[in-house]
């Protein structure tokens, strides 16, 4: 049994928030001829500034770190109507006759995803109208010397490879050759679940579900988990944590071998090329081994 607890930190979206200088206060005599400090108007004037700049700045990261959450719902959704597409063109739109049609409807209901979207994806394959989606991924050095993968499900690869690599370019990265970024990450199927889990419970109902290869790390948003295994066992894994009353959002993901430290400066930058790029249609996931 493979067991390990690794820390994985992941920067805000937000932009790092400072604190405006104390208020200059101007001196004034007392009877005692002892000179103090009284706050003057413009003392008031700017801590009454500094509240509203830091409840602006408070407010700005709020609602960006909700546009990301609202960006990566959509991601998701997007990305298993074309994998449905994908199978349904592979092996019809019968959930009996297709596992992996199957497989998919299920995690569709895991992430919430509405029927409508599941019909209709299941419509658009079998009405032979819709192009074929193939799996990309490009590989690039970010600001610091990071490693990103970036992984791209469309119908147009040639569309996505300019648009992706204009981008790239255009944000500082530069694009790598095939396997040069890639061998600092291992492929691993990932479980997040919305909570502090205990990594005995985990270990035992991985046991019961046949998985002898598991990890429990800490997710990127506090007070989440991943749970990691082979990308082989992943399903069985979903299964057997789902049958202690533990449930998650299952994927497949590049975790790093090891995370790289960058400066303030260079994270700004990264996170402003990998929120870009995530903005493309044909993009479905950035990951990256910044600290």
């Amino acid at each position: 049994m493979k067991l390990a607890s690794v820390a994985v930190a992941t920067a805000s979206l937000a932009c790092a928030q400072g604190f405006l200088a104390p208020a200059a206060r101007c001196p004034t005599s007392t009877s005692s001829g002892f000179t103090g400090h009284a706050p003057t108007c413009d003392s008031h004037e700017s801590r009454r500034s500094h509240t509203v700049v830091m409840m602006g700045r408070r407010a700005e990261k709020i609602a960006r770190t909700k546009e990301k959450g609202d960006l990566k719902r959509t991601k998701i959704f997007a990305r298993i109507g074309k994998k449905i597409i994908m199978a349904v063109k592979a092996g019809g739109p019968s959930e009996d006759a297709n596992k992996l049609l199957s497989d998919l409807i299920k995690e569709a209901k895991l992430y919430n995803v509405p029927k409508d979207n599941i019909q209709r994806a299941i419509k658009r394959a079998t009405e032979g109208t819709q192009g074929d989606y193939k799996e990309n991924s490009y590989e690039a050095y970010g600001h610091g010397g990071i490693g990103l993968i970036i992984t791209a499900l469309t119908d147009n690869v040639n569309r996505a490879n300019a648009d992706i690599r204009t981008l790239g370019t255009k944000k500082g990265l530069k694009m790598a050759s095939s396997g040069s970024v890639a061998f600092q990450f291992t492929r691993r199927g990932k479980i997040e679940v919305n909570a502090v889990l205990d990594e005995e419970q985990v270990i035992e109902a991985a046991i019961a579900a046949d998985v002898d290869d598991v990890e429990v790390v800490e997710g990127e948003e506090e007070g989440t988990s991943w749970v990691l295994t082979d990308p082989s066992m992943l399903s069985m894994l979903v299964d057997g944590l789902a049958a202690v009353g533990i449930t998650g959002e299952p994927s497949l993901a590049h975790i790093p071998n090891e995370v790289v430290e960058v400066s303030d400066v260079d994270m700004e930058l990264n996170l402003a090329a990998i929120e870009a790029l995530e903005g493309l249609d044909d993009v479905d996931q950035v990951e990256h081994n910044m600290a």
